[in-house]
């Protein structure tokens, strides 16, 4: 009996199709978020932080942070979002996931965390872009040995993150470092294209 192979098209779909869950997963690493200030693209890792970018991506693919604000801009430190609306308002959000801050992503510029309450699982929907090197961030830095998990570096826009960091900002009532003019996340979606 003769051993018939398949057409050559019929190869290249299939390879085509083994390859495209690999290349949606890559794909998906990435997120954009559309501000009203510009773009910035985050590549995501989930190879060192899986916990805590599956956490971060079920909130983009829900909507979470279309509309929330940049509620906590430092100059020099850090531009935190993720959790209030232009009314100030907290989002609600899914249970604390594990704090992921043992493995050797450190906070530096460019790099986006979690943050959390002074509990270490606490974190929830707010992120943050470091805008400086902050390695007392960093659990082997800090006095308690808990440190912020970082998920993530920028690789296109950190001019926008820093036009986010200069922002004039004021205090409005337990907002210590609230932009003056409000600086939204008008979109966040699984993709970035340069």
């Amino acid at each position: 009996m003769a051993h018939h192979l398949p057409p050559l098209t019929c190869l290249r779909g299939l390879l085509a199709a083994a390859l495209l869950p690999l290349a949606l997963s890559v794909q998906a690493q990435q997120v954009k978020l559309s501000t009203t200030v510009g773009d910035i693209c985050v590549e995501l890792n989930a190879e060192k932080a899986p916990k805590t970018v599956a956490n971060f991506v079920q909130y983009v693919k829900a909507g979470h942070y279309n509309g929330v604000i940049f509620h906590r801009v430092i100059d020099g430190f850090m531009i935190q979002t993720g959790g209030f609306t232009d009314k100030l308002v907290q989002k609600p959000t899914r249970a604390p996931i594990p704090l992921e801050d043992k493995s050797d992503l450190k906070n530096l510029r460019g790099t986006i965390s979690m943050a959390r309450t002074a509990f270490p699982d606490s974190a929830t929907s707010q992120f943050f872009i470091n805008v400086a090197d902050n390695t007392g961030l960093d659990a082997e830095n800090s006095n308690t040995g808990r440190g912020y998990a970082v998920f993530g570096q920028v690789v296109a826009g950190m001019d926008v993150v820093d036009k986010i960091r200069a922002t004039p900002v004021e205090a409005k009532g337990a907002f210590q470092h609230l932009p003056a003019t409000p600086i939204f996340i008008n979109k966040a979606t699984l993709e970035c294209k340069p």
